[in-house]
């Protein structure tokens, strides 16, 4: 109250702010049970050490350590103290025996705090907090499931200073990992070099090259349950990469090439139990393309794209996809966000091939 007042946040949000314990919305309701009936996620951002022990110890004499007590919906907590106090022993009692009631926590980072000092404490990245809140508040048909993504394009080295490479993002490939996980799988995301950063609770192998991408995919592949490739691995590399940079004067414009692993074949010779998914970006011919690799490649399904277009192409933030599957049938997914395009292929495989 004393860093931002009611009346601000009520002026930023648009929404109304609840203080007053005893405040009755209507003659029929009363404030602090009416939001607690209400609210499908409690979020305590920053949460002080005074109400995380408020909660454990079960004392309601505020708004917010009564709607907290009077709520049935998840509540997750980000904690923000001097690190002092966040090291403490009683603070970590007091999160660990939340931890198992049931309660959510994202951990605080470590940085410049309030006081002055560096160190664990400060707030926790507020996309991390808002992951979180997306994973808590979506269902979760692939509880229990284990998924490998790839992502990304790969680099074959020419020399120290080039490379043989192609133009994708990485963008679908992570919305694929991002969704996986907020429908509740545990997922590895193995990623060529993009500029994205890391998603948040899941596990990230970064890689360059195809070689590396295949030993990173094999490892993880061991226990999956479903493969999704959906990084554009690099068709070729240099037969033998020059150990030092070429000079432009000494280049006569030839570079013998070489195939690298084709790493969705490989898998599909050796998938055994699990679900093999690729990903098709095509600019012409679509359908027929994309089902003679799904046959070629012994895949379970194929998520085609028409990367042509400037709207869903390479670097896009939206995408239209089509789904097929060996039995002839196809899903069509309109255009869409990555992120919404993802939950739709997810939706789409596990009911057609994960629940088998």
């Amino acid at each position: 109250a004393q860093f931002l007042t009611p009346l601000t946040l009520q002026t930023l949000s648009k929404n109304p702010v609840a203080t007053d314990l005893f405040n009755l919305i209507s003659e029929s309701e009363i404030g602090h049970i009416s939001l607690a009936q209400r609210a499908h996620l409690l979020l305590i951002a920053p949460a002080t050490a005074n109400i995380i022990g408020k909660i454990r110890a079960g004392i309601a004499d505020d708004m917010l350590s009564t709607v907290v007590m009077a709520s049935n919906a998840p509540v997750l907590i980000a904690p923000a103290m001097n690190s002092q106090m966040v090291a403490s022993a009683a603070v970590r009692e007091n999160i660990e025996v939340l931890r198992g009631r049931g309660f959510h926590f994202v951990e605080p980072d470590a940085g410049e705090l309030a006081c002055g000092t560096v160190g664990p404490g400060r707030l926790a990245d507020v996309e991390k907090i808002l992951e979180m809140a997306r994973i808590l508040l979506t269902e979760k048909p692939l509880e229990g499931k284990r998924v490998v993504v790839s992502a990304g394009p790969t680099a074959e080295p020419l020399d120290p200073v080039r490379f043989l490479s192609n133009r994708a993002s990485g963008k679908m490939g992570f919305a694929m990992a991002r969704a996986a996980r907020r429908l509740g799988a545990r997922v590895t995301l193995v990623s060529g070099p993009t500029a994205l950063p890391d998603p948040f609770f899941l596990t990230t192998v970064r890689v360059r090259t195809a070689e590396e991408m295949f030993s990173a995919v094999s490892a993880a592949a061991g226990d999956a349950d479903v493969v999704v490739m959906c990084a554009a691995v690099a068709d070729f590399r240099a037969k033998e990469a020059a150990p030092g940079k070429i000079r432009k004067e000494d280049f006569d414009f030839r570079v013998e090439l070489a195939p690298t692993v084709d790493i969705l074949e490989t898998l599909g010779k050796e998938k055994g139990s699990r679900a093999l998914v690729g990903f098709a970006a095509e600019t012409d011919d679509l359908e027929r393309k994309a089902i003679e690799k799904m046959r070629r490649k012994n895949l379970d399904a194929i998520v085609a794209n028409d990367v042509s277009r400037a709207d869903i192409g390479f670097e896009s933030d939206n995408n239209e996809v089509r789904i097929f599957f060996p039995d002839g049938e196809v899903r069509e997914l309109p255009l869409a966000t990555k992120d919404g395009i993802a939950v739709g292929v997810w939706l789409a495989l596990n009911g057609k091939l994960l629940r088998r």
